[in-house]
């Protein structure tokens, strides 16, 4: 049998030393990858959220006009309107309204199906978490800088009006015969 010397048990225990060290420099270097990645993705989330701030700046001044064109009687805007009622929130970027008439727009930079799904389940909600509301003739619209086509398609097929830039101001991209659903 083989018997292994005292040096070589040294070597041994100086391997796994090493190891042990770059095991924790390269655990040290992932950690600070980690940390930078979770903050390159708050500086997006935040330049995201800032680019929805900009749609909302740009629809804002158009929806009266655009919806009141359409033959709906608002004259109001609100801006990110929520509601807390037994542990469900909902916001809405612009809340158009007068009367019992109301438009509730979501507004991104980017319009994806995925935003079409959530605006819908938030129109699904409106009249039980804003019960304010529950009389009122509600409209849903999403309004985007970019607006993927399908989700345009989508959103249309689902009764929501589409709010698209044009120039210097918004646009709705719903024909003259749309029949927007009403919740």
């Amino acid at each position: 049998m083989d018997r292994t010397s005292e040096t070589d048990w040294e070597e041994i225990k100086a391997l796994f030393r090493e190891t042990d060290r770059k095991f924790q420099e390269t655990d040290r270097k992932f950690q600070e990858t980690r940390e930078f990645l979770d903050g390159l993705s708050r500086r997006f989330g935040e330049l995201g959220n800032r680019l929805g701030e900009f749609v909302e700046t740009m629809v804002e001044p158009a929806v009266v006009r655009l919806f009141q064109d359409r033959g709906l009687a608002v004259r109001e805007v609100h801006r990110r309107v929520t509601a807390d009622r037994n542990g469900e929130r909902i916001e809405i970027d612009l809340l158009v309204v007068d009367g019992d008439a109301a438009v509730a727009v979501e507004c991104k930079s980017r319009i994806t199906i995925r935003d079409v799904e959530r605006h819908l389940d938030r129109l699904n909600r409106i009249k039980r978490l804003m019960p304010r509301f529950s009389d009122a003739r509600i409209h849903g619209a999403l309004a985007g800088m970019v607006i993927d086509d399908e989700a345009a398609d989508f959103a249309e097929r689902l009764g929501f009006w589409v709010l698209a830039p044009s120039g210097e101001t918004m646009t709705l991209r719903n024909g003259q015969d749309f029949a927007p659903r009403v919740w």
